[in-house]
């Protein structure tokens, strides 16, 4: 009787299997035959979603897995992911991929009421914007806010609060996009300015920028927003909060009243 050969994979707790190429990786020769025979046996075993991760380098996989009844569900610079819903008797609910970017923009105002403002290089109409950017992953959201204002304007920061945050639809890639308003706290007042990225960017007096006609509608909002949040003593702080289950802390972001007693609260700490 001839060898039948099966992929092994990788169970998860909902009845899946994965499979990555650059953990099993068989020639184009054998790699139908094993697929097929493994897809009889994961049906055998009522296994649901099939999931194969295809390094770049191993491409000859994904016309196979296409013609045997895999989809694209993401993909990565050097990897692409496929997947194939199993049973015939309940509906597939396998999530889309991650459909949402994430950015930042930094309010850093100095003690003087100054707000950190810039011009983008490549911008077609020139306009006061925050510096900021995208989130990189595993990033948290002060810390990419940080980042990019260190990375564009030479400033040193320090995370003060959330102050608001939009979410748009039809955004860069089709996907929907979240952008948070970071308040920030500068070390020092002097620019490194990066000319890759900007063409301008300097110290403004935070009412100037509000009645400035190169601020766009939603700045002028977060602007606003900062002004009536210190008014009222509210701002949206940060805490850490340990999760027993996943066996990490996660960081958690509140309303906190300027009244509050920290002490007492429980909140802008770690839990």
């Amino acid at each position: 009787m001839e060898n039948v050969s099966y992929f092994k994979g990788f169970p998860d707790r909902f009845s899946g299997i994965t499979v990555s190429s650059s953990e099993e990786y068989l020639t184009i020769t054998n790699f139908e035959d094993t697929l097929q025979a493994s897809l009889q046996r994961w049906n055998e075993l009522k296994m649901r979603a099939i999931w194969f991760n295809v390094d770049l380098n191993h491409s000859e996989w994904v016309p196979i897995l296409a013609k045997n009844g895999f989809t694209y569900h993401r993909a990565q610079s050097d990897e692409v992911t496929m997947v194939r819903w199993l049973p015939k008797d309940e509906p597939n609910n396998i999530p889309r991929y991650a459909h949402n970017m994430v950015g930042v923009g930094a309010f850093v105002v100095n003690e003087e009421g100054e707000l950190l403002v810039v011009q983008e290089r490549f911008y077609k109409h020139p306009h006061w914007k925050l510096p900021g950017g995208y989130v990189e992953p595993d990033e948290d959201i002060q810390d990419a806010a940080i980042r990019e204002v260190k990375e564009e304007t030479g400033v040193d920061t320090d995370f003060q609060s959330v102050i608001s945050f939009r979410h748009v639809h039809g955004a860069n890639f089709g996907c929907s996009d979240f952008y948070f308003i970071v308040h920030l706290r500068p070390k020092s007042k002097e620019i490194t300015m990066c000319k890759n990225e900007l063409s301008a960017c300097q110290w403004m007096k935070i009412q100037d920028y509000i009645d400035s006609p190169f601020v766009h509608q939603t700045n002028r909002f977060f602007a606003n927003a900062y002004l009536e949040g210190n008014k009222r003593g509210v701002h949206i702080k940060a805490t850490d909060i340990y999760q027993d289950y996943l066996k990490k802390y996660q960081k958690v972001y509140s309303v906190h009243f300027d009244s509050d007693d920290k002490s007492d609260s429980g909140v802008n700490g770690k839990l």
